[in-house]
């Protein structure tokens, strides 16, 4: 029922007793069961909707129950507090030095959190705590290289919040893609969808891929580096010290390269150029389109998913040139693995490894509820 609840938003005891497939009663003693937990309300409905005894809504305490959600991003650090409910309570940023190791971040991840821990209710409670880590970062130089995340990130970042925080159970991390990937499975396009692939794209290129429900991640969580996939022998060098991977083809520097775009420019802002006509811009865009959907068929030929989803950069240009993309798609893809595919950019946008990552730190909340803000005091 909490989970149900977490994912769906407020609902009747009704709607509950349809969905869950339980008895009135069965369902009363839960909700009952969750409010003494303090981790849902039930209320009489404000618009009843037919006549007789109204059904009381069950509706998560999003504001008292809470995530710490981190991204770490190749060139900004994010936190957020997510309430139970998937609700953005509080976000906030710092910039991310280039050249920076992942463990240099600590300091500044663990002050973006008290920050946004300062004024929390007295009766708050955090469920836990997760990190999206990218598996890029950029020199000074502008060179880039693939890290990775650690669990040492994890283990570094409880250690500096050592006695702060309402009922702080210790950090997780996963990779920024597959984050993302869970997030826009439970609450995004892929909501329902059991198997799908979610390329990210911002300094490089990496996938999350669920199958049967469940994230692929490999050896120490570190599947999914799709951009390294070699798609043209010949090509240029990449930051791996590999020749010719999907991300120097789709990734950002890509981009900015074949639009021949001054230093400084965003992908965005090629984007936005090519929809205004600017030739060189729309060539560039089309030309890593293209490159983008090449990879694409070559994953869904090994993946057959239902729907592959576009995050990160690869959302502006998936949604810029959606045509492009899927013609290269289906001049490539085996007809088996085409013809029910989805291509849709992303539903959740920047925030998709946020909510991802709080995702991941309620997940022990959500498999046992007795874990909540009453367990401290019984």
């Amino acid at each position: 029922m909490l989970r149900y609840v977490h994912l769906h938003g407020p609902t009747s005891r009704a709607e509950l007793t349809g969905r869950l497939g339980l008895n009135r009663s069965t369902i009363g003693a839960l909700a009952a069961e969750l409010v003494a937990s303090g981790l849902v309300t039930e209320e009489v409905p404000t618009t009843p909707r037919r006549a007789g005894r109204p059904s009381l809504v069950v509706s998560p305490r999003s504001v008292r129950v809470y995530a710490t959600a981190v991204s770490v991003e190749p060139e900004r650090l994010r936190v957020a507090r997510i309430g139970l409910g998937g609700r953005i309570l509080d976000l906030r940023e710092a910039p991310r030095p280039h050249g920076s190791a992942l463990l240099d971040a600590v300091p500044a991840v663990a002050a973006l959190i008290r920050e946004s821990e300062r004024e929390l209710a007295a009766d708050a409670f955090c469920a836990g705590g997760a990190a999206a880590v990218a598996d890029t970062t950029r020199d000074d130089d502008g060179t880039v290289h693939v890290t990775g995340g650690d669990e040492t990130f994890a283990v570094a970042l409880d250690a500096a919040l050592v006695g702060d925080g309402p009922g702080r159970r210790g950090f997780v991390w996963g990779d920024l893609a597959d984050i993302a990937a869970l997030a826009e499975h439970t609450r995004g396009v892929a909501a329902g969808v059991d198997d799908l692939v979610y390329l990210h794209g911002d300094l490089g290129v990496s996938a999350g891929i669920v199958t049967g429900g469940r994230l692929v991640t490999g050896h120490g969580g570190r599947s999914g580096k799709v951009g390294h996939m070699v798609v043209h022998p010949h090509g240029r060098r990449c930051g791996c010290g590999s020749r010719g991977c999907w991300e120097t083809e789709v990734g950002v520097a890509a981009l900015l390269r074949r639009a021949a775009a001054p230093p400084g420019t965003s992908a965005l802002a090629v984007v936005r150029a090519a929809a205004l006509g600017d030739s060189t811009a729309r060539d560039a865009l089309h030309g890593v389109a293209d490159w983008l959907g090449f990879g694409v068929a070559n994953l869904v030929n090994v993946f057959n998913p239902d729907i592959v989803v576009f995050g990160g950069t690869l959302r502006e240009v998936y949604a810029a040139a959606a045509g492009t993309v899927r013609h290269r798609v289906d001049t490539m893809a085996l007809p088996a693995s085409r013809e029910h595919l989805q291509l849709r950019a992303g539903a959740l946008g920047p925030d998709a490894p946020l909510i991802g990552a709080a995702e991941l730190a309620f997940e022990n909340l959500l498999t046992d509820p007795l874990l909540g803000p009453a367990a401290g005091s019984q």
